[in-house]
């Protein structure tokens, strides 16, 4: 993949951009010259985005959207297709980890919501930018993924089955658009000093995790054009694809 990276001129949308990962890749992309659509429920840590991309002399479009709100994301496929008839990045970053807990002892309301966030919201934003990536000449779509979809540890159940569901979903659509411009990948952060992180590992000493801008800066040249490889996990530890094991 490219050591340099100009996206001026692309138009690159990021989910859960006002912290974490999400913030800091918006930051790469405009920095690399991408407008970006900067999607996330907290407005306060949209404008500080927003304040820090002009500062670097980029330029952003802020939307406040809370990704339950499935009528808002197919708005916003049509809001982007007025404004600018194409997509050329897509990076689904948002998601929620609901509990560490035994699988029996999740609550309904835990488990529908790590579904709705991290599974249904992907899906009906997939549905929603589809044909705007279609439309681009090198369209990118990146989804989030976790090592918890392979690994399926104990007490993980809920945030491990979601992202093995973007994971397959990821695939499939690969799979349709194999002989288009469009290339679809997930993303294995690896353990990254943010919020989730903490949620889940208390105990953990954060200043021995990657911080959020270091895993940024190995993810932003999947949104490339000379990126080839469609329906892979890209794994930032390794700093490299990673096939899938296809069954026999």
């Amino acid at each position: 993949m490219p050591s340099s990276l100009d996206l001026s001129g692309r138009i690159a949308l990021v989910t859960g951009a006002s912290r974490g990962i999400g913030y800091f890749l918006a930051k790469e992309l405009a920095a690399a010259g991408a407008h970006v659509i900067a999607v996330a429920r907290t407005v306060g840590g949209l404008e500080e985005l927003d304040d820090e991309i002009k500062a670097a002399g980029g330029e952003a479009t802020l939307v406040p959207l809370d990704l339950t709100d499935m009528a808002g994301i197919d708005r916003l496929g049509g809001a982007i297709h007025e404004r600018w008839g194409k997509l050329d990045i897509m990076v689904a970053n948002a998601g929620i980890l609901g509990v560490i807990s035994p699988i029996g002892h999740v609550e309904a309301k835990v488990f529908e919501k790590v579904m709705e966030i991290n599974v249904t919201s992907v899906w009906r934003l997939i549905r929603s930018l589809d044909p705007l990536l279609r439309a681009s000449d090198a369209g990118r779509a990146i989804l989030m993924s976790s090592g918890a979809a392979h690994s399926a540890r104990a007490f993980w159940g809920p945030y491990a089955a979601s992202k093995a569901a973007v994971e397959a979903l990821a695939r499939s659509w690969a799979h349709e658009t194999e002989n288009m411009p469009l290339r679809v990948n997930t993303v294995n952060p690896g353990a990254t000093r943010t919020a989730m992180r903490a949620q889940a590992m208390p105990g953990e000493d954060p200043q021995t995790l990657p911080h959020p801008s270091e895993v940024a800066r190995k993810i932003l040249p999947l949104a490339s054009a000379e990126v080839t490889e469609t329906g892979l996990i890209f794994d930032v530890r390794k700093d490299r694809f990673i096939r899938y094991h296809m069954p026999e």
